[in-house]
């Protein structure tokens, strides 16, 4: 059997082993060190942000992000619908309740439509949420031009989830600058990775200078451990960061080897009458995984492609299924694209995540497309 081909695996660079090699000379291997500093200083530059605090997750992040902006027992937050459980539960962390927002065709993002009936409902029954947490779904930008200013007519802080869009950009910005507080991740099946980990990106020092306060235990500056709030141990460690200082060296070309994945997709699959995940002339995705649709009267169905690529020891997954329709939020409420159309539901139904490694040769991709084309032809 053929060695296994990955959805997103890891993809070492070479000077991984420089950074981590440095922070073993200087023996500083816990949460802090030399590499902490320089990961967050240089994810800023990249993304054009001003202060960063590099964590252990994406999740804790978000959570320390909900707890900065009085997130409580009661309050409510907004969500996208369609999206990695990781962007919501830490508003279950707050005790707080979820209200889920559906996606728009253009982007598969926040539809801003169900977003402004969302806060309608909101202010007439009196339970205007806390925070709106905004995702860059599979590395591609929301539609930021038409969801900021609803937030801010409300008066309602946004939180960008860019954890899969490193490196994207809508006109021109980069993904993760767009809300008061932005996330990223660096998980191991991340465009780029830490091998696990995250971090928040702000223009705002307080914030930062709070959330980092939190993120080491609530430490108070005393001789001795004084400790007045609730902390977390949420930073990040220096030889993860040294991975990931190795890795944001070649992030862009990260972007331009996913960029010709999709490209070669597109036209290995073009007789078939499928579609791909859009990216508006607008935006710049970072292509972290080309997603597949298939045609709503196709009579094959995601899991027929899965399973044929399994069948070839190549992983794929389908779309995020929405969190709406997870049994964990079964009581949550949510507001659809429209009347008519549940928008997440159909992308979950009909499309599938193939694989966008960046590391995938034409050998393995013409593979994929083999097979995905004789199922799709079948």
């Amino acid at each position: 059997m053929q060695e296994r081909i990955y959805l997103s695996p890891p993809h070492m660079s070479g000077n991984e082993m420089k950074y981590i090699q440095e922070a073993f000379d200087s023996n500083w291997i816990a949460p802090l060190g030399t590499n902490v500093d320089k990961f967050e200083e240089e994810i800023c530059d990249y993304v054009g942000m001003e202060h960063g605090l590099a964590l252990s997750s994406g999740t804790a992040g978000i959570h320390l992000a909900l707890k900065y902006f009085g997130v409580g027992p009661g309050d409510y937050v907004f969500c996208s619908d369609l999206t990695f459980a990781g962007s919501c539960n830490p508003i279950l962390y707050q005790y707080a309740n979820p209200v889920f927002i559906d996606s728009e065709p253009e982007t598969w993002n926040m539809s801003p439509t169900a977003l402004e009936k969302a806060f309608e409902w909101a202010k007439n029954e009196n339970k205007m949420p806390k925070a709106v947490i905004i995702v860059d779904l599979y590395g591609q930008s929301a539609d930021y031009d038409a969801l900021l200013p609803i937030c801010e007519h409300y008066g309602v802080p946004v939180i960008e989830d860019a954890a899969e869009a490193l490196g994207a950009s809508y006109k021109g910005k980069k993904c993760g600058s767009f809300g008061h507080i932005g996330i990223f991740s660096f998980n191991g099946n991340k465009i780029i990775t830490t091998s696990g980990g995250g971090m928040i990106v702000s223009n705002d020092e307080e914030a930062i200078k709070k959330m980092r306060f939190w993120a080491t235990q609530s430490r108070e500056p005393a001789k001795h451990y004084e400790h007045k709030e609730v902390g977390y141990n949420y930073r990040m460690s220096n030889i993860c960061a040294g991975i990931g200082r190795g890795q944001l060296e070649n992030l862009n070309m990260r972007i331009e080897s996913k960029k010709k994945i999709r490209d070669f997709y597109i036209n290995s699959l073009k007789d078939f009458p499928i579609e791909f995940i859009p990216i508006p002339d607008n935006s710049d995705s970072n292509y972290w995984l080309t997603v597949m649709l298939l045609r709503s009267n196709a009579t094959v169905k995601p899991f027929d492609i899965i399973g044929k690529l399994e069948e070839g020891n190549i992983e794929s997954r389908p779309v995020w299924k929405p969190m709406s329709l997870q049994p964990l939020f079964n009581e949550s409420g949510f507001f659809s694209h429209s009347e008519k159309e549940f928008v997440g539901e159909r992308l979950f139904k009909l499309g599938v995540c193939l694989p966008s490694g960046s590391t995938l040769n034409e050998v393995q991709l013409n593979l994929i497309t083999k097979l995905i084309s004789e199922e799709l032809g079948s």
